[in-house]
Formats: structure tokens, sequence, C-alpha cells
């Protein structure tokens, strides 16, 4: 019926680790550059405070 190649499980496995290491990395990426973005102070008019 159904049955699971061990071997080629086995061989898969760092095919599938390299891509969970890559959408990690892209994943922290991403969250390092918003936080980058929102540190940016704003620049204001003081004119527009008064």
């Amino acid at each position: 019926m159904f049955t699971i190649d061990f071997n080629a499980f086995l061989n898969a496995l760092p095919y599938m680790g390299k891509g969970m290491l890559g959408i990690f990395v892209v994943t922290a990426l991403i969250v390092l550059v918003v936080n980058a973005l929102n540190n940016i102070p704003e620049k204001k008019n003081k004119k527009n405070k008064d």
C-alpha cells in the first residue's frame, strides 16, 4: 500500500535542512531590517509643532 524508502528520506534530509535554514535566515533578516527602519528617528519640523 504505502511504503517509505528510508534511504531516500535520509538522502533528502540535508536538502530539507538547508531549506529550513534559508527560511530562518531570510525571516531573521526581514526582522532586523524592520527593526532598523523603526529605530531611524523621524525628522519633524519645529514650525509644525507650534
